[in-house]
């Protein structure tokens, strides 16, 4: 049996590990943000946490995220616009949205935004996590 040495260039990354899938999650609670980043990178995923959001797009095109999580009530856009501006584009319709809020009136105007998920407040991160991995195949 032959064993071939690698190609490998001194410095590559290479690794038979997949990597980690990218999160985006936006939330304004900074206990509920650490908990969310700590939880989600225990679980095998990259996670990116911001707690306001002028350009979703750009941010999109910066991380490239395979799923992204909105609270809804935001300091400048609520989630609820986040997740509209990110279904009605053509680039990102496709990038599953999940959406959380305690405020419950949201319920009625749910499917205006496209959310592919809303979870209300308060959560179980077990039944986030089953959610995210629906969409993370």
């Amino acid at each position: 049996m032959k064993i071939m040495d690698s190609n490998r260039r001194s410095g590559d990354d290479f690794s038979l590990k997949p990597k980690a899938r990218k999160i985006l999650v936006v939330e304004d609670d900074p206990a509920l943000s650490e908990i969310l980043e700590d939880f989600l990178t225990d679980s095998g995923y990259e996670t990116h946490v911001v707690n306001e959001v002028l350009d979703i797009h750009s941010l999109l095109e910066k991380l490239h995220p395979d799923l992204v999580i909105l609270d809804y009530l935001l300091p400048v856009v609520n989630g609820g616009e986040l997740c509209s501006q990110i279904k009605r584009n053509q680039l990102t319709c496709g990038l599953p949205v999940i959406m959380f809020s305690a405020y419950q009136k949201v319920l009625f105007s749910i499917g205006d935004y496209g959310c592919d998920v809303f979870i209300p407040k308060p959560f179980d991160l077990t039944d986030l996590l089953e959610k995210i991995e629906e969409y993370m195949i």
